[in-house]
């Protein structure tokens, strides 16, 4: 499969990556039009409705790619790219991290995926509050 040349393929990745991350925003904006701020910021509804449309989305795409051998072997890369890697990245990396974990199932990995989701929250959450009390602590 012939590879887009690095600058091509940052291109790819950063449009796709601008658009998904836009989306991401205009979905945050319409929960907060909708419930109002109050209410909005109560949950965490963006954030959740971007990772089940995000995981949704790469499932589709994904699975057409399986069903129907996608585009042409030069455009293959420059779609997953400029989809996958940009615009579900930038939309939500919920959908990578799900796609990872439903391939190692594929795999059979089951073991794997397991420790890989548990790791992934894990070390998340805990990177994210380690993050806040470093910022916190005096220098």
């Amino acid at each position: 499969m012939p590879q887009p040349s690095f600058l091509a393929a940052s291109f790819y990745v950063a449009g796709g990556g601008a658009f998904g991350s836009w989306l991401r925003f205009l979905v945050g904006r319409g929960w907060t039009a909708t419930l109002g701020p109050l209410r909005a910021g109560a949950f965490p509804y963006g954030t959740l409705t971007v990772n089940i449309l995000g995981s949704l989305a790469m499932g589709l795409f994904v699975g057409w790619l399986a069903r129907s051998g996608g585009p042409a072997a030069e455009q293959a890369e420059a779609s997953r790219l400029l989809i996958a890697v940009g615009l579900l990245g930038g939309f939500t990396t919920f959908s990578s991290f799900s796609l990872d974990v439903v391939s190692l199932i594929g795999r059979g990995e089951i073991a794997l995926a397991i420790s890989y989701t548990g790791l992934s929250l894990v070390a998340g959450v805990g990177g994210l509050f380690l993050g806040i009390l470093m910022m916190r602590s005096p220098v």
